[in-house]
């Protein structure tokens, strides 16, 4: 009898977990992987407080046999409730570190090459920000756009709680991480295609259909919007929006994976769970873009 052989694993992916909701913290034990090789990638938003992120990425660590993270603006924000006072960059290399401990991979590590069904693919994390140049609706500059926001009351709490330290301010940071990422993603071996991994989207498209246009500008930066072709990606997944669907742009399909609130996933029937990248579901073409 020929000896049995566990089926090779699949690179799955999730976002938005929002663990401050009773409701989203059940979701946490309902994510396992169907194999012992099985991947994971956790796109942003896993909570706000810095002691339920590290329980959660470590309870995820031990699971699967290997965690992406990146970070969202809720990992970011300095909360009133969280004992870790450290804002800005400071706060981001404090989850880094923890990460490091949990041998969870982060934006600040070597991009590991998945080499199971659909492989090999440099899996990418990037941590990139926003830089107010999605453009509200009949602005034409970020001072512009931000103005309108204000002016309409769709104003995103990270204005208030995301400080940007030691940067004068987020898109001053956001110049920051594109220009040190592009120089990584740069050094990637040409013949190797990518899976880029971002909370934010890197093109403005998939924000089109948002029922505030106004809170697009706290959602990328135009800076990316040809790295899904110039850096020959595979997919790209994403979250933040809570938009959770496939769009396809350049022959390149974008998974948002965010799971979102509980008034947004209950009247969908479920959270929908985790989502797999590859090996590539042929069947899933997703909404086409450009």
């Amino acid at each position: 009898m020929s000896p049995r052989h566990e089926p090779t694993g699949s690179l799955l992916a999730i976002s938005d977990l929002h663990l401050s909701h009773a409701d989203n913290r059940t979701i946490l034990d309902e994510l396992t992987p169907s194999t012992s090789q099985d991947w994971l990638i956790v796109a942003g938003d896993v909570g706000e407080i810095s002691t339920d992120i590290e329980k959660a990425l470590g309870t995820l660590a031990e699971r699967f046999a290997k965690v992406i993270w990146v970070p969202g603006n809720h990992e970011l924000w300095t909360h009133r409730n969280d004992p870790l006072r450290l804002r800005g960059e400071e706060r981001y290399l404090h989850l880094v570190e923890a990460c490091r401990r949990l041998g969870v991979v982060t934006p600040e590590d070597p991009f590991p090459v998945w080499r199971g069904a659909g492989g090999p693919v440099v899996i990418a994390p990037l941590f990139l920000l926003y830089d107010y140049s999605f453009l509200a609706p009949g602005t034409s500059t970020p001072r512009e756009s931000l103005a309108k926001a204000y002016e309409n009351g769709i104003v995103c709490t990270d204005e208030v709680m995301l400080h940007p330290d030691p940067y004068p301010d987020r898109a001053a940071w956001c110049a920051a991480r594109v220009a040190a990422t592009e120089a990584r993603l740069a050094e990637i071996d040409p013949d190797l295609p990518t899976v880029l991994v971002s909370h934010w989207p890197l093109v403005r498209e998939p924000t089109r259909i948002m029922y505030y246009p106004e809170f697009a500008q706290w959602c990328g930066t135009e800076r990316t919007a040809d790295w899904h072709v110039r850096y020959r990606a595979r997919a790209a997944v994403y979250g933040h929006l809570h938009i959770p669907r496939t769009t396809v742009y350049d022959g390149v399909p974008f998974h948002e994976v965010s799971v979102g609130y509980p008034r947004e996933w209950k009247p969908r029937g479920g959270h929908g769970g985790l989502r797999r990248i590859l090996p590539e579901d042929a069947a899933d073409t997703g909404t086409r873009g450009h």
